[in-house]
């Protein structure tokens, strides 16, 4: 398919550049449309329901959207360049019309784009209203649209009164320099006033849509002893196995294939192995992606019935640590006293205990992993020393979240470890969930002891504008938050949280005398999966002066699914029905040297 327009410069090229695009519009006019075989709804039609996926991969519906007198569905790819110069005219028209009650919904078609492409794009453009995926181009083809950026609009009982151009203006090969119609504003404009829509059809010049490719007939079909196995025991089994908090097992062909067709759906969406990092921006050593050629042989298998195969092709078992502990046998363990009750259903609010133990002397840790026997409430649990003087931001040490990491410093390999100070104890902040019965659980936390000498002292520091006041409906509401870096340094991972509205968060280096640069963008933050990303060692240096941006927007909105009161203004507060913006940056400092000598048994420095 041709997929690709040319730009304002096209104009400037001289007269072959023009009749290779006349070219290519004579071709794309004779490509059948994606769905010519099918009756194209007319205007009038009433178009009914309406099925997509949000940023977060939720299967949503035209009555997620709320009563609207109208409706503005745009279809896009982040790859045509005709969607790309239309989105400041949709800002312009959803600040314009958004107060009068119709909702813009940009609707992803791209057949390559992905939920996070998509959700990036929408912090690309800062754009406030939806986005939303159309995997299967259902709703394409309910509203008979064709190509991108062709627009539908529905009224309040979504009858289609037009599709079409937004104006006149952006053209194939060309533009002119301002439109001579703005076609959609108005056929908002009539149909607002109650009239009926003039000119309800336009012609659209744009990228035609790519049906989703169909499984080839001459490939063999994969087996899963052959082909799957290896994958899920390489990328899944770590944490879909007994006695962790996945929902089911994937080590054998029976709990594959019983969980099949979940098993391609969060694949095809890459919301599993969970990861929410832009590919765009950074390395990171902890990134548990699939490539593209596992994600194609694991929905192929699905897709081409399941097969079994021969068990004589099965890869050898995963082989697992016999110890429970992920960082491997600690050097000490130390545990709640008592068991914590959790109650069947509704909120939990934040408890805050100290563990059983006290450092007698300054300790050095290479390893820190927090383990909850029962892992299934607990949402996330964070760990700080606490002294005298009390616990703060600066004394924090790490956190759990089900399919984080635990800290382990080794893996940087650079003699990096953390310090908790002489006749410091630890504390644990500890946010349970309910799951429909009573539960209780105990937390252990498991510490080990360098190996090699220490180098240098794991610092971080947190950005967190605590003056939050969200405003009521808002779809992106942003906050920012810098600090200026006062040493050389190189950075080792990035951590965020929010809370139920948070809905991405992108952090920036402005190094002096250099261009901006993203470190990481999480374009659809995931309040479930609360992950830390980890800098590949060494990558990533910041030379003093260096200033350390995170922007967040926040969706408080009634389309976000997750929303306790799209009415209310969200003030900061601890628990999730409030709001937080904490953005973790842990580094090292270049010149700093040690050279401590630490015994392995105890943490504690050599006499």
């Amino acid at each position: 398919m041709v997929s690709c327009l040319a730009d304002d410069s096209t104009r400037r090229k001289k007269g072959t550049d023009m009749r290779v695009w006349m070219i290519l519009l004579s071709l794309m006019s004779t490509l059948a449309p994606a769905f010519a075989d099918e009756r194209v709804p007319a205007i009038g039609d009433e178009i009914g329901e309406l099925r997509f996926k949000d940023i977060r991969g939720l299967q949503r519906s035209l009555a997620d959207l709320g009563k609207k007198r109208a409706y503005v569905f745009v279809f896009t790819t982040t790859q045509c360049p005709l969607v790309k110069r239309t989105f400041p005219k949709l800002i312009e028209l959803d600040a314009k019309f958004g107060p009068q009650d119709v909702q813009i919904v940009a609707v992803n078609v791209g057949a390559e784009d992905t939920i996070r492409d998509m959700a990036a794009q929408a912090i690309e453009y800062d754009a406030s209203f939806p986005f939303v995926k159309d995997t299967d181009l259902s709703c394409a083809k309910r509203m008979g649209v064709q190509r991108t950026p062709e627009v539908a609009v529905l009224d309040a009982n979504s009858k289609l009164v037009y599709r079409g151009r937004v104006d006149d203006q952006l053209r194939l090969g060309g533009a002119r320099p301002e439109p001579t119609r703005r076609d959609l504003e108005e056929a908002l404009r009539e149909l607002l006033a109650g009239q009926a829509v003039s000119v309800a059809t336009t012609t659209v010049d744009g990228c035609l849509l790519t049906t989703p490719e169909p499984l080839a007939a001459d490939r063999p079909a994969p087996t899963f002893h052959k082909e799957v196995a290896s994958i899920l025991n390489r990328r899944c089994v770590n944490c879909h196995r007994p006695g962790t908090a996945a929902p089911f097992a994937l080590l054998d062909y029976k709990d594959a294939a019983a969980n099949a067709e979940m098993l391609a759906e969060v694949v095809i969406d890459q919301r599993m192995p969970p990861w929410f990092a832009n590919p765009k921006h950074g390395k990171f050593q902890n990134d548990p992606s699939l490539t593209r050629e596992e994600r194609d042989t694991l929905v192929r298998w699905v897709r081409t019935g399941r097969t079994a195969g021969d068990p004589q092709d099965a890869p050898p078992p995963p082989k697992f640590d016999d110890s429970k502990w992920r960082i491997g046998e600690p050097d000490l363990v130390i545990s709640m006293l008592l068991e914590e009750s959790i109650p069947a259903t509704g909120y939990v609010p934040y408890r805050h205990l100290l563990l059983p133990h006290v450092f007698l002397a300054d300790t050095w840790l290479e390893a820190v992993e927090i383990r909850p026997d029962n892992p299934a409430v607990v949402h996330h649990c964070n760990m700080a020393y606490v002294t005298a003087q009390g616990v703060g931001i600066e004394t924090f040490i790490t956190g759990y979240v089900p399919g984080g990491q635990p800290l382990d410093l080794g893996r940087f390999d650079n003699g990096v470890a953390y310090l908790v100070p002489k006749l410091a104890g630890l504390g644990l902040q500890i946010h349970f969930t309910t799951t429909g019965k009573p539960e209780k659980c105990r937390i252990s936390v498991g510490l080990r002891f360098p190996r090699r000498v220490v180098e240098k002292r794991l610092h971080h520091f947190l950005l967190d504008p605590h003056r939050i006041q969200i405003p009521p409906g808002h779809g992106a509401y942003a906050m920012r938050s810098s600090r200026t870096l006062d040493h050389d340094t190189t950075l080792l991972g990035l951590f965020t949280h929010m809370h139920v509205r948070g809905k991405d968060m992108t952090f920036f280096a402005d190094a002096p005398g250099q261009p901006r640069e993203t470190l990481l963008q999480i374009p659809n933050y995931n309040f479930g999966w609360q992950l830390g990303y980890e800098i590949e060692p060494g990558t990533k240096r910041l030379p003093k002066g260096t200033r350390v941006e995170a922007i967040a927007h926040f969706d408080n909105s009634a389309f976000n699914p997750y929303n306790p009161d799209p009415k209310r203004t969200v003030p900061w507060g601890q628990q999730s029905y409030d709001e937080m913006f904490n953005g973790y940056v842990f580094y090292v400092v270049d010149d700093e040297k040690l050279n401590v000598a630490v015994d392995p048994k105890t943490g504690q420095v050599k006499r």
